[in-house]
């Protein structure tokens, strides 16, 4: 059975992730109108996947990006 939360993002690309998520939620405070939703979610999820190094669509596709282990 395939474990669930399987990391499958480089280091550099959870850096990546959680400069956008973290720009993308400063965004939504910054917005009054009801659209400040969308940063805030995409936002929110961006920096799960960089906290965690899970990508659940990466799962489901079988991609990663973590560099193989020998």
């Amino acid at each position: 059975m395939k474990k669930l939360f399987t990391v499958n993002q480089s280091k550099k690309e959870r850096i990546i992730r959680s400069v956008i998520g973290i720009t993308m939620v400063a965004i939504s405070f910054a917005l009054t109108s009801p659209l400040c939703y969308f940063p805030l979610t995409i936002g929110g999820i961006l920096l799960f996947n960089a906290i965690s190094g899970v990508c659940m669509i990466y799962s489901m596709l079988g991609f990663s990006t973590c560099p193989i282990e020998k």
